[in-house]
């Protein structure tokens, strides 16, 4: 795109840049739904990654022309998207995109996701999955040499991370080797032997991991120290955060929300603690037996919720109310997740239970859950971001998508259900409280065990030690209703994608302290449905503008 009068504007230029992101990283085109019909992948070689930041200084360099002293006045619009935009640059530049690994959001991930969220309704799209499919080794090809070069550098990731990421190639091999099962006749044998060479990439992916790169790190530490921590912190949250005030805020909101559920937890099992009447509902409370029977019921609550929701507190356009409950295939990590609609709604928005081998289903937990992944939570935002798109730039609806808040509107999602009194049930209320506690722990803990953090004296859990691993899981044990397997699948990503963990509960506060300054200022004329539509029509946001943008509404 290019301006007929003058030097392009900043909504111009993040164009390029949604271009350019993409460009490098085909996988995010796949789950934002930008290229139809692409059977590109990656290139993650450390050349490439090069080429991506000579490309993105470029940008900058053009974006401070735009808006230095003397240039022509930016309308608001203009403003807003030119702080997203060199905010994501600069975080962008410096993000290993090419030779990230952990439980989550790394290479391996991005990949599969990906090939999950593949069209297979033709036979070219099968076409297109099978030469995918065909690519994936040059993918990891050049994966395994920023590996190589990270882990040379001293930068390369923890064992904790490694074995992980080991452990998901190898519990995900069958359904690499099975994407062809369904394809149509005449494609079947193209696109089965695709699917294998692509299993076997991943498999000598894990044997350079298990053989070489592991030996290689050995040494380095689970937490990743401060300085490194803010870079991830910034990208993540869109500031530059008082981590020593954020450290604070996590044990206050801990312990005020930890004091509400030691309250609650005699409602359900007379006696109990927290995590006493946690496991009484998990033996004993509602459940759902089986995989599909879960998938509908989850797909029922969204409708239900869309249902009651539309018109009294958001306004939906058709489109939006569209969103489908899946679950999720084997090899991911335990949490649930969501993927939006593609930038035309051709697919839609996709909820993702990852059952982890489970066939019973507690329900009490899964109420907020499907409010924070589905609806009010990040269908909503998410959807309506794309509907609302052509009063945005691209770039703010897709790549520059910011986690705080993303994640900060979805957990303000969970407790607008129940200020809206739809968690009165008092097992789906301990779990909207178990889940608000967890937030907070998060805080706690990701900060904590990154910048090794002693625990404050009179936090009353194992007061003045040095937070660890093995203490995290702990605390995550005693006050969360997690499993053994979910709080160790829990540390090894806030261990392996520093800053992330701690965007929600600040996201959060961000969105409340934006929605008080607006009613404050506009008194009885506040209205809660108009306030909602026009913040979800905002675009990403980071925690430096998201407050002060929320309350001018």
């Amino acid at each position: 795109m290019t301006s007929t009068s003058g030097p392009r504007t900043p909504r111009e230029i993040s164009e390029d840049l949604t271009r350019t992101v993409l460009d490098y990283d085909p996988t995010a085109a796949e789950v934002l739904g930008l290229r139809p019909g692409s059977s590109d992948v990656p290139d993650y070689s450390p050349e490439r990654h090069d080429q991506l930041v000579d490309d993105l200084t470029g940008l900058r360099v053009e974006l401070d022309a735009a808006t230095a002293d003397g240039a022509p006045p930016l309308p608001a619009e203009e403003q807003r998207a030119a702080r997203l935009l060199r905010e994501r640059i600069d975080t962008f530049r410096t993000a290993p995109m090419h030779s990230e690994l952990n439980n989550l959001f790394s290479p391996v991930q991005k990949l599969r996701t990906m090939l999950i969220l593949a069209p297979r309704a033709t036979p070219d799209d099968w076409a297109v999955l099978g030469k995918r499919l065909g690519r994936i080794e040059e993918s990891l090809t050049g994966y395994r040499a920023s590996l190589a070069a990270a882990a040379g550098q001293g930068t390369g990731a923890a064992p904790r991370q490694v074995e992980t990421v080991i452990a998901q190639i190898r519990d995900s091999d069958a359904w690499f080797r099975g994407l062809a099962d369904v394809a149509p006749p005449a494609l079947h044998a193209e696109v089965g032997a695709a699917a294998g060479r692509a299993a076997d990439a991943m498999r000598a992916l894990g044997g350079y991991l298990t053989d070489t790169y592991l030996p290689a790190v050995q040494d380095r530490p689970d937490g990743v120290g401060a300085d490194a921590y803010l870079v991830g912190a910034r990208y993540f949250n869109g500031s530059d955060l008082d981590l020593a005030e954020a450290y604070a805020y996590g044990w206050e909101e801990f312990h005020r929300l930890y004091a509400e559920l030691s309250a609650l937890a005699p409602q359900i099992r007379p006696g109990s603690t927290p995590r006493e009447a946690m496991d009484h509902l998990k033996q004993h409370g509602e459940a759902v037996e089986g995989e599909e029977n879960i998938r509908v019921w989850l797909q029922e609550f969204m409708d239900r919720a869309i249902s009651e929701l539309d018109g009294t507190h958001f306004d939906l356009a058709d489109r939006v109310k569209q969103v489908e409950s899946m679950i999720a295939p084997p090899g991911g990590a335990a949490a649930a997740h969501y993927t939006p609609p593609s930038h035309d709604f051709s697919r839609p928005g996709r909820t993702w239970l990852p059952t982890m081998g489970e066939t019973r289903f507690p329900t009490w937990d899964l109420v907020t859950t499907w409010y924070h992944e589905g609806v009010p939570g990040h269908h909503l935002q998410l959807a309506q971001w794309r509907h609302v798109a052509d009063t945005l730039s691209t770039f703010q609806v897709t790549v520059g998508q910011v986690s705080a808040c993303v994640e900060g509107w979805a957990l303000y999602a969970e407790r607008l259900a129940d200020e809206l009194g739809l968690l009165t049930d008092p097992a789906h209320r301990l779990g909207y409280l178990s889940e608000q506690t967890l937030r907070a722990a998060r805080v706690i803990i990701d900060i904590g065990m990154h910048l090794r953090l002693r625990i404050p004296a009179g936090a009353g859990f194992h007061d003045g030690e040095i937070w660890t691993p093995a203490l995290a899981t702990e605390f995550m044990l005693a006050h969360t209703g997690m499993e053994p397997a979910y709080a160790e699948s829990e540390i090894t990503r806030y261990l392996g994608v520093p800053g992330q963990a701690i965007s929600y509960k600040l996201g959060e506060r961000a969105w409340l302290a934006g929605r008080d300054a607006a009613r404050a200022a506009r008194g009885d004329a506040f209205d809660l449905k108009t306030w909602h539509m026009k913040a979800l029509s905002l675009g990403s946001l980071g925690l430096d503008d998201l407050a002060d943008e929320l309350a001018a509404l």
